[in-house]
C-alpha cells in the first residue's frame, strides 16, 4: 500500500468512517447531537460546536493547499465562526464539516508519493507527510475531547 493511500484511509478512519479506535468517529460522535447540545458549555472547555469548527477549519486550509491554493489559515482565527443559533446552522457546521473532511481525504488519496517528502508551503512547516499526520493526530486529539464531552453534556 503506498504512503498517501495509508494516510487516506487513517483520515478516512478518524474523521468520517472508522471504527477503529472506539469503535466510532468524529463524524459519527457529532451526528447525533442537537445544536443545543452542540453549544452546550461544560466548565472551561471548548463546545463541541468550537471544536468542530475548529478541526474542519485547519482540515480545509490543510485541502487548499493540496489542491493547488495559498495556506490561509491562521492559529488566530481558528475558533472565530458565526455563532450557532439554531439547528440550521448546526447541520451546516456539520455538513461544512464532512465536506471539509470528504475532500481532504481524497485528495491525500491521489497525492504522487514523491510529494509527501516536498516542503509543506515553507520551511518551518516541514514536508507535506508532516502535515498531512499532523492533522491527523490534531483530529484524534479533538476527537478525543468530543467524546468525553458528549459524555459529560449526556450524563450530566
Amino acid at each position: 500500500m503506498k504512503i498517501a493511500e495509508l494516510l487516506s484511509k487513517r483520515l478516512k478512519e478518524v474523521l468520517v468512517d472508522g471504527q477503529w479506535v472506539i469503535g466510532t468517529n468524529f463524524k459519527g460522535q457529532i451526528s447525533d447531537l442537537n445544536w443545543k447540545e452542540a453549544t452546550q458549555k461544560v466548565k472551561t472547555l471548548n463546545t463541541i460546536a468550537d471544536l468542530t469548527f475548529h478541526t474542519s477549519y485547519y482540515i480545509a486550509g490543510v485541502a487548499d493547499v493540496l489542491d493547488g491554493g495559498e495556506l490561509e489559515i491562521r492559529d488566530k482565527y481558528s475558533f472565530d465562526y458565526p455563532p450557532i443559533e439554531s439547528e440550521s446552522d448546526w447541520q451546516n457546521l456539520k455538513n461544512k464539516f464532512s465536506n471539509d473532511s470528504e475532500r481532504l481525504i481524497r485528495l491525500v488519496g491521489n497525492l504522487e508519493e514523491e510529494k509527501l517528502q516536498e516542503t509543506f508551503v515553507d520551511e518551518k512547516y516541514g514536508p507535506y507527510l508532516r502535515n498531512i499526520d499532523m492533522i491527523i493526530e490534531h483530529s484524534y486529539y479533538h476527537f478525543g475531547q468530543v467524546v468525553i464531552i458528549k459524555k459529560m453534556i449526556r450524563t450530566g
